[in-house]
């Protein structure tokens, strides 16, 4: 992972709320906690603008009875053979 060096002037009282809700030792954790649940949540709207738009997906009943179909499969006991 390659790091960047910079310099920010953070107000004190902001960085020390971060670092106490994030319960971080060092304000480097706090300043990467901030930025990883940023992006984290950036990353989920992302993802919300496309709930409800896909039309291939299956639905949970869906995957849910071919979850049965495939356990009464299984609970099948193996063919006989007839004896010629």
């Amino acid at each position: 992972m390659r790091c960047v060096k910079t310099t920010v002037d953070i107000p004190d009282r902001t960085l020390r709320e971060a670092m106490k809700f994030s319960k971080a030792k060092t304000k480097r954790e706090a300043i990467l906690a901030a930025l990883d649940e940023f992006n984290r949540k950036r990353r989920m709207a992302a993802l919300v603008k496309h709930s409800g738009t896909f039309t291939t997906l299956m639905t949970n009943d869906e995957i849910e009875g071919m979850e049965i179909e495939r356990m009464k499969l299984w609970a099948r006991p193996p063919a006989r053979r007839r004896k010629p």
